[in-house]
């Protein structure tokens, strides 16, 4: 299973605006991942929790962008995207990978990745969080997102120790 080796993230969110961008397809797993992400931003005692909806998976990289650059300080992307018959599978999944990386990068906003990519509905079913579920990729999501602004605002913050000295 894919969850085996996962870090189990514990990051605070206090202060933190964060946004949710959720796709609407395949409604109940939908409503897991975006249960699953609200129940780890209350953990992390996230403050300021947006969730805003869009039609699809693909809809997700442009509405992302528009809440880093919106002034949020996370964004949770949460998706599924199950395999059918045809290459549109390929091409979505790349599409929505690389544009939320992109968004990561362009903002440096961190963008936690929830989007699904499952070769049939029972394995989307299987990681939405639901009672019965193996996994809870919602929640997963949005911890990383979180942990991810705690160690950005480590990283921004001067060091503890005495300012360098020349050589």
């Amino acid at each position: 299973m894919s969850g085996t080796g996962s870090p189990g993230l514990v990051a605070h969110g206090h202060g933190l605006s964060v946004v949710v961008v959720a796709a609407s397809w395949h409604a109940t797993v939908m409503d897991g991942l975006v249960a699953g992400a609200l129940r780890a931003l209350e953990a992390a005692e996230a403050e300021h929790v947006t969730v805003v909806r869009v039609p699809g998976s693909v809809e997700l990289t442009v509405a992302a962008l528009a809440a880093a650059r919106g002034g949020a300080d996370v964004v949770v992307a949460l998706g599924v995207v199950i395999r059918g018959g045809t290459p549109h599978f390929d091409y979505v999944c790349q599409s929505v990978t690389h544009g939320l990386t992109e968004v990561g990068l362009r903002t440096g906003v961190p963008v936690g990745f929830g989007v699904l990519t499952c070769d049939d509905e029972a394995q989307a079913l299987d990681r939405a969080g639901l009672p019965g579920s193996h996994e809870d990729k919602g929640a997963e999501a949005a911890a990383a997102a979180v942990a991810t602004a705690a160690a950005l605002r480590q990283l921004a913050a001067p060091p503890a120790s005495a300012s360098r000295q020349p050589a």
